[in-house]
């Protein structure tokens, strides 16, 4: 079992060497603060008893200083320290167990003493040493009489004396344990607001009511205005088209509990205006309190390289378009007076007309909608229907695609839909086509699109129908660049087909 390390030096042992040297001891005994404990109530109660059970009309606890015996508490006696030359406790301190003087007048080393031989006449005399955990001698819990006790103290007596010594020695340890503590604690916040007040950004504290009572220097630095207690005085830092979205979003924080989290505009002391994010996340206290802690750091410089990647992006984006069309009008041009390719130059525009839509699926700003899996697929089905007839529908829930895969996705569903529209579904006046994107369909991070085609009445595809040129791409496109399956089933109403990709292959 894990055991404290003792703040007590062993009992029975005598100081240390190296601690008997006289400016380690006095090193030792400053840092245990003894000066502040003069009166100690605790140390006090520690005096009065052991003069009661040892029987005597004088108790105290000292330590020994350069020049004087200081007494932190006492009984019997009204003087509040001695000349360190007097000091009996001076030789108490330097033995490892009680000094007991029977008769001071009897012994050699105090009979001349002016604290036998004048007030207050000490005879009797029993000082246990107190004794630093390093092995300093500090000073001692002592007992006096002004009549000699030649039997000196009782077992009872001596193992009280013991007892309560260890008691004031454990009192005066925890005091510097305490303070050492206190310095540290002190130290540590000392280090702690360097840093934050170090740290490019602002940092704060706020209460669970959004009152602010930290804010660091760098506030005041960047505004040249006081620091905020409240909400509304960041109002005025904050450019006027952000504070109603950014303090909106802060407030319902609050109540929510949940992280807080935007980007807005501060004024700067020169008038100018930086982009910042803030931050702050809910934190509950030992007192069951919730307090919010959040830092507001610089993004301007990510925030305008952020715009300028959108601008360039955009451009990019209005070429490749036109790069499009100019390629459409292209194929038209060369295959118009030729009816021989009038087919697979029809085929060919369609075929671009897929690449365009996956490329404005994949164009800056181009929406929410479109970033789904769902919403590409209603965007390429969409020039199918008509004003007045359904013919198909999308269900499924919205599951993300990323760039690389919107092309391959594109030209997959481009070709099944051409190929219902020459030989399914969408090729019969009544004809119709149910899609349904299903997640974790066949086990977890898979994607899967069931493509169902119900010719209500009209021609039904059979097997024995050739795989052309499209078919192969559509096959490659699923297997070979997206890691996908690809089953075709045929029925007696139409066509179903079941493609089943890793989540992972749709999401690059």
């Amino acid at each position: 079992m894990f055991r404290k390390p003792s703040i007590l030096w062993p009992e029975g042992t005598p100081p240390s060497d190296a601690y008997c040297d006289e400016d380690k001891r006095l090193a030792v005994l400053a840092a245990h603060g003894t000066q502040g404990m003069v009166d100690d109530p605790e140390l006090q109660e520690l005096v009065d008893l052991v003069a009661k059970l040892c029987d005597v009309p004088m108790a105290m606890v000292t330590v020994v200083e350069e020049g004087r015996q200081l007494f932190l508490t006492r009984t019997g006696i009204d003087a509040r320290e001695t000349p360190r030359p007097t000091s009996f406790c001076a030789h108490a301190m330097l033995g490892a167990e009680p000094l007991v003087v029977p008769d001071a007048r009897e012994d050699a080393r105090f009979i001349d003493n002016p604290l036998v031989t004048d007030e207050p006449h000490i005879r009797f005399y029993a000082g246990h040493p107190l004794i630093s955990v390093e092995g300093a001698p500090l000073g001692a819990l002592c007992v006096i009489d002004t009549k000699p006790r030649l039997e000196g103290l009782s077992d009872i007596q001596r193992e009280s004396l013991s007892v309560l010594a260890k008691s004031a020695m454990r009192r005066i340890s925890q005091r510097r344990l305490g303070e050492t503590a206190q310095e540290a604690v002190h130290m540590r916040e000392s280090y702690l607001q360097r840093m934050i007040d170090s740290v490019p950004g602002i940092a704060w504290s706020a209460d669970g009511a959004g009152n602010f009572d930290y804010v660091s220097a760098q506030w005041s630095e960047l505004t040249a205005t006081a620091q905020p207690r409240r909400l509304a005085d960041w109002q005025n830092a904050v450019h006027p088209e952000d504070w109603a979205q950014a303090s909106g979003a802060f407030q319902a924080s609050l109540e929510s509990g949940k992280p807080f989290e935007y980007e807005w505009r501060l004024k700067l002391s020169d008038g100018n205006y930086r982009w910042m994010l803030a931050r702050a996340v809910q934190t509950p206290t030992t007192e069951g309190q919730n307090r919010w802690f959040g830092t507001v750091i610089d993004v301007d410089r990510q925030h305008r390289l952020s715009e300028a990647r959108d601008l360039l992006a955009n451009e990019l984006s209005h070429r490749i378009k036109n790069i499009f069309a100019v390629v459409s009008g292209l194929i038209a041009i060369r295959a118009r007076g030729k009816p021989e390719i009038a087919e697979f130059a029809a085929e060919l525009n369609d075929t671009i007309r897929s690449l365009s839509a996956a490329h404005n699926y994949v164009r800056p700003g181009h929406g929410q909608r479109a970033s789904t899996l769902s919403g590409l697929l209603a965007d390429l089905l969409a020039p199918y229907g008509t004003p007045d007839q359904e013919r198909f529908s999308v269900t499924g829930p919205g599951i993300r695609i990323g760039a690389r895969a919107a092309t391959p996705l594109a030209l997959i569903f481009h070709e099944l839909a051409t190929n219902s529209a020459k030989y399914g579904a969408l090729s019969a006046p009544d004809g119709f086509v149910t899609v349904t994107v299903e997640a974790d369909c066949e086990g977890d991070d898979t994607v899967c699109v069931t493509w169902d085609e119900n010719t209500r009445g009209g021609a039904v595809p059979t097997p024995g129908s050739p795989e052309g040129f499209g078919s192969r791409l559509l096959r490659m496109a699923v297997e070979g660049q997206l890691s996908g399956t690809f089953e075709r089933t045929y029925s007696d109403d139409g066509l179903d087909i079941r493609i089943v990709f890793p989540r992972a292959s749709i999401q690059t």
